[in-house]
């Protein structure tokens, strides 16, 4: 028995048609044919379901009743690989016709029963090859679409890049400062066991954390001496300027509350929003003690940097207060047991 049969067209659409019965699939093959169709005849369904996966087609022609499977399980069958497929069935009666719920849970577009003339068949098919035509020009402009928001977010990326290079020329703290709480929260996120999405928000939301310092004037920013209480004031403005620049960009939405809430205490007394215990995003809580941390760990121009002993006695001391006690006890335990770890991080982003 013959199993399959092509033709070349003119209209560069490609069409499969299953049937168990050989003669039907002989008249489609010339009816297509002539209507300037790239036409593939299959007997076997079993067959037709492999040529799918393998081949593009853009429409089935599909008979319902076959062996040794019928059409509706065919189409179940391409339907866990091919969602887009354009399948219309076709039925020796209309009472052989498979329920309307099938149609649509299969995803069916169409179907009509056999005939020798096919004029039925054709009309769904000319309805096909316009709704083909309609959604891959949808996929073109979609595709355009995102192609140009893509080259935007970018873009904004890049500016927003910029501007966290502006920062760290202004104040050389803030970039090493930024690498590493990024890598210590990550480090915390991974003994946390969290998601790789989470680790990689972590790192982003390290990276750009302090990004609101570029509207906080030198003058107070370089200050080697106490700040005055309006300085102060205007130092803790940073977290909501860094949110108002990120704010319009789509790719930052899961860092800007990294960025606008690292400041918050667990007991409600941080800063700006004063939220406590659970009401600060879990993230939030891991950047605030990796950014603690750094603090106390780094060199500045008014004081050394604390020993690890005295590092490990202040977090001890604000479990509860400034930090989240599940996350302090992990992080206690990083330092106490796998120092190494933050040892690694610190001498390779001095």
């Amino acid at each position: 028995m013959r199993k399959n049969m092509q033709s070349a067209n003119d209209k560069g659409y490609r069409i499969i048609a299953v049937d168990d019965e050989e003669g039907i699939v002989d008249s489609l093959s010339i009816f297509l044919k002539r209507s300037g169709y790239d036409f593939t005849g299959v007997t076997d369904p079993m067959e037709a379901i492999e040529k799918v996966k393998n081949e593009h087609f853009d429409l089935m022609i599909l008979d319902f009743i076959m062996t040794p499977i019928h059409g509706d399980q065919v189409v179940e069958e391409i339907r866990k690989f091919n969602k887009e497929l354009y399948i219309l069935l076709l039925t020796g009666h209309k009472d052989l016709a498979p329920p309307l719920e099938t149609i649509r849970k299969l995803d069916i577009q169409g179907y009509c029963e056999k005939s020798d003339k096919f004029d039925q068949l054709l009309l769904l098919i000319e309805s096909g090859i316009k709704s083909i035509e309609q959604m891959n020009e949808i996929k073109r402009i979609n595709e355009e679409l995102s192609s140009t928001y893509e080259k935007l977010e970018k873009a904004y990326l890049d500016s927003i890049q910029t501007l966290r290079y502006t920062v760290e020329a202004k104040d050389p703290y803030t970039s090493g400062h930024s690498i590493r709480v990024a890598k210590y929260s990550e480090l915390i996120g991974k003994y946390l066991n969290l998601s790789d999405q989470d680790l990689k928000t972590l790192h982003v939301g390290g990276l750009f954390h302090d990004i609101g310092k570029i509207g906080i004037p030198d003058s107070i920013l370089l200050k080697e001496s106490s700040l005055t209480n309006d300085e102060y004031s205007q130092i803790k403005n940073h977290p909501s300027i860094g949110a108002h620049i990120l704010c319009n960009a789509k790719i930052f939405q899961n860092i800007i509350p990294i960025v606008k809430h690292h400041h918050e205490r667990y007991d409600g007394t941080g800063y700006p929003s004063q939220l406590k215990g659970d009401d600060i995003p879990y993230l939030v809580r891991i950047t605030t003690i990796a950014d603690s941390f750094d603090a106390m760990s780094s060199k500045r121009n008014y004081r050394n940097e604390l020993s690890p002993e005295h590092i490990i006695e202040e977090i001890q001391r604000n479990k509860g207060t400034q930090f989240d006690p599940e996350i302090a006890d992990v992080f206690l335990d990083i330092l106490n047991n796998h120092y190494d770890e933050i040892q690694r991080i610190k001498d390779e982003n001095p």
